[in-house]
């Protein structure tokens, strides 16, 4: 598969990421968020099982060790967690802020890489992380700046989760070249995570799962079955700064989707911050190649002879 492929394919998610919000803010009125996220990955772990069998049965197919599957079951853990608090935060925020605010992950992730493989990143980077926070501080509170709701800060704590489930996705790839079995892996403990949860908790009413099932379907399909298995394969196609940049437009998929569909508007300050959150994206995952090309000015010049 050629970059510019795998490109197009991270732009697909990016838009399947975005304009799900809508399809889960859509239920925030159901007092099920966590049987939601049980459902829609129970279905996208349905439509995985098929691609994972297989890929396990080619010739060139690697063994999957004790390892492997461990590690995998971490990374479920964290995608069943941040749904979850993802999906219960937007019963009190808005679609728009929240796939901004999901966006704030990009910044997370070189802290994490830092935790994990003991890279230390940029001042740059810190500066990034700096501009998205400050965007996400305008876009509270639908940008009147009064206060994060406690949608927002949820939202917020899930990024974590996020960055530490995309780092740990590159490290299961390095290990074992098996991405539909990852694929399966995560939303099958998810689903059971999510579910057994929902069991203890909630108390869902058939008519009203019944009207939900356009939008899990949506979201079991589209978001889980297709955006999700299609970044982890793109990413073995794509740089890591250009995946995730591409990933970050998530955002404005989600901003645009519900103002089109839900009505949702954003104030100037809110929008500086949305513009805040993606320039932050943006610097984190530029960071790395102005810096190569910072050093390469430095060394040119360092090397010309005297005039």
């Amino acid at each position: 598969m050629s970059r510019f492929k795998a490109d197009l394919l991270l732009l697909l998610c990016a838009f399947i990421w975005g304009t799900a919000f809508v399809a889960q803010k859509d239920l925030h009125a159901a007092a099920w968020p966590v049987l939601f996220v049980a459902s829609r990955f129970l279905l996208s772990a349905l439509l995985l099982a098929p691609l994972a069998l297989f890929e396990g049965r080619r010739p060139a197919a690697p063994p999957v060790r004790g390892r492997d599957l461990g590690l995998g079951v971490l990374i479920g853990a964290c995608l069943c967690t941040g749904a979850t608090m993802q999906q219960w935060a937007l019963t009190s925020t808005t679609a728009t802020n929240g796939g901004f605010l999901t966006a704030v992950y990009v910044a997370f992730v070189p802290f994490v890489v830092w935790a994990i493989a003991g890279t230390r990143p940029r001042p740059m980077v810190l500066l990034a992380c700096a501009i998205a926070v400050l965007g996400a501080w305008l876009l509270a509170d639908h940008g009147h700046g009064q206060g994060w709701s406690t949608g927002d800060l949820v939202l917020l704590a899930a990024d974590l989760l996020w960055a530490l489930h995309i780092t740990l996705i590159a490290k299961f790839l390095g290990q074992l070249n098996r991405p539909f079995l990852l694929c399966f892996i995560q939303y099958a403990v998810t689903a059971v995570g999510a579910g057994i949860f929902s069991f203890c908790t909630e108390h869902a009413v058939w008519a009203d799962f019944q009207s939900g099932l356009p939008a899990i379907a949506y979201a079991g399909i589209a978001s889980g079955g297709i955006a999700y298995t299609l970044q982890i394969v793109a990413q073995r196609h794509a740089p890591a700064a250009e995946a995730a940049l591409i990933l970050s437009l998530e955002s404005v998929f989600a901003a645009i989707a519900g103002a089109l569909v839900l009505h949702e508007r954003l104030s100037t300050v809110a929008t500086i911050g949305c513009l805040l959150i993606l320039a932050g994206a943006v610097t984190v995952d530029l960071a790395p190649a102005v810096h190569r090309g910072l050093m390469r000015v430095v060394r040119g010049a360092a090397k010309a002879p005297p005039g």
